[in-house]
């Protein structure tokens, strides 16, 4: 599905960009003046258009804006319909996606299957440049769209056809069991017509289907504020008149604020601060799993690093159990899996005894691989503190536990991090992480250990596995497949798996129903107490 890594870097930026943004303004209470409203404590967004950007900040708004064809379901993990009725197909390359009646823009305009389309065929568009210009790679004519050479010859997909007002016939380029998953991700949203006489006016100012509306212009780096839609029929109904999003340049300064009462909820409390949070909010402070990952990826291109025992011993080498409570306060789930634990498919040791601290065995296989000579540099942003100290702890258990002496950091700017990753300039391990796009195993998978990976780790077995997995003839049955495949990776090693984040969600007394799951802030549940 994915012919390029700008999404992986794209949503690595959104994960290491956590302390991003400006202090928004304060009001005694959180919400502002509305008795029935309320704020959140937010990042500053890169863009508000859904094909064009992967950042969590922004979906978190455009996640009130808009309503994508499919959802996913909390408990099971699955899709289920949102703007859809129904998406089928009896050979998984032809699906059928059949649209609700009735759903309306925010500005009157008609939600059919024709405005899907449009969007769909802008974001795959190439000269339009947008972040989630990949996600359509796997529809017929995207390549018409996307040329190597020269200007597209069509700004329209062949895969795309509009049927009648609520009916969109998607042919795929192969099989892909995993594409009614995706359809939750907010690159599939709808555009109204209106959208595209100004793109550029459009993304200052959304016109979605959602069930929120702006309310307001775009206050960049103070506040963005939405209101209840007058126009919206779906199932998401707000309970709440209306959300400030309050922009903040850094976590710590948000959580001081939601501890004043200065803001009502915040989805991204700083693990440093767990403890504390815990005793003041009681059971107003909420973890739940979260589907991003952190790891050590090695370049394997460097021969140094071409043997998997090698890494293998790195990795026993490491006690993530340890370095999570000095850095995180526990806050994260040391892991031995290459997936998140909400992702189907997920086993919780996959990895086994490669993923187990044992400095002895650790030592006697890195001594077995021939050791390691000469400098080891250990690769990192500056975009958060928490960074440089779990590398630390990293380069204190390599040098005691396997006695490796000469360890020094490269802590690059956030704004050149990944591309430096991308143009394979690092000569050591390297801290990488991922944000879930959607829960299948396929987002991890083949996004980071398939064709044109970071490592560059090459291996057929693997390649030829998930593309098995991806025209399984559903979910469950590409699942066995897709844990081959991450048994392949695990034994060679080419990404260590360290930890698993947890949302930690907290908020003030005077909002009752807060929702947050790992697949959507759910806005639209949380009251404002009265009175």
């Amino acid at each position: 599905m994915r012919v390029t890594r700008s999404r992986a870097a794209a949503l690595a930026v959104a994960a290491i960009m956590l302390s991003g943004g400006c202090g928004g303004g304060s009001s005694s209470q959180g919400g502002g003046k509305e008795a029935n409203a309320f704020s959140v404590a937010l990042t500053e967004p890169d863009h508000l258009t859904p094909g064009n950007t992967s950042s969590d900040y922004s979906i978190t708004v455009l996640d009130a804006l808009f309503e994508t064809p499919v959802s996913i379901d909390a408990a099971s993990g699955k899709p289920v319909m949102r703007a859809a009725e129904s998406v089928t197909s009896t050979d998984q390359k032809v699906w059928t996606i059949k649209f609700k009646a009735g759903q309306k823009f925010s500005n009157g305009e008609p939600v059919t299957a024709q405005s899907f389309a449009d969007s769909w065929n802008a974001t795959a568009y190439g000269p339009n440049g947008w972040t989630n210009n990949y996600y359509f790679a796997n529809i017929e004519g995207y390549d018409k769209l996307n040329p190597e050479k020269g200007d597209p010859s069509t700004d329209k997909m062949s895969g795309l056809k509009v049927v009648d007002d609520t009916t969109l016939e998607v042919t795929l380029t192969a099989p892909f069991s995993q594409f009614p998953i995706t359809l939750a991700y907010i690159a599939f949203a709808p555009m109204p017509k209106a959208a595209f006489s100004d793109l550029k006016a459009f993304d200052q100012a959304p016109v979605g289907n959602g069930p929120f509306v702006l309310d307001g212009a775009w206050e960049h780096n103070k506040q963005i504020k939405i209101k209840r839609s007058a126009s919206y029929a779906g199932e998401r109904k707000p309970k709440a008149d209306g959300v400030t999003f309050k922009i903040y340049a850094s976590r710590d300064t948000a959580w001081t604020d939601l501890r004043a009462g200065r803001v009502d909820l915040m989805t991204t409390v700083p693990p440093a601060s767990t403890g504390e949070a815990k005793k003041l909010l009681g059971d107003r402070f909420v973890q739940t799993p979260d589907g991003t990952m952190d790891y050590l990826g090695f370049p394997t291109f460097d021969k140094r690093f071409a043997n998997p025992d090698l890494r293998k011993a790195f990795s026993m080498a490491i006690d993530r159990q340890a370095i999570v409570d000095a850095v995180y306060d526990g806050a994260f789930k040391p892991m031995a899996s290459l997936l998140a634990p909400l992702v189907p498919g997920y086993r919780e040791n996959a990895c086994g005894e490669a993923c187990t601290y044992d400095p002895a065995k650790a030592k006697a296989l890195f001594d077995k691989a021939g050791g390691f000579s000469g400098t080891l540099t250990l690769w990192f942003s500056n975009a958060d503190p928490s960074y440089e100290q779990w590398m630390t702890a990293v380069a204190n258990q390599l040098k005691q536990n396997l006695g490796i002496s000469d360890i020094k950091f490269r802590k690059i700017p956030a704004a050149d991090y990944l591309s430096t990753l991308r143009q394979r300039k690092e000569d050591g391990p390297y801290r990488n992480n991922w944000v879930m796009d959607y829960p299948s195993p396929q987002d991890y998978l083949e996004y980071m250990w398939g064709a044109g990976n970071r490592m560059g780790w090459e291996n057929k077995e693997f390649d030829d596995l998930i593309k098995q997995a991806n025209s399984a003839p559903s979910l469950d049955a590409s699942l066995p497949l897709y844990q081959k495949a991450e048994d392949v990776a695990l034994a060679e090693m080419p990404m260590i798996p360290l930890w698993n984040w947890q949302n930690q969600i907290g908020f003030t007394s005077r909002l009752s129903g807060v929702d947050v799951s790992p697949y959507g802030k759910n806005l639209y549940t949380i009251s404002v107490k009265q009175g």
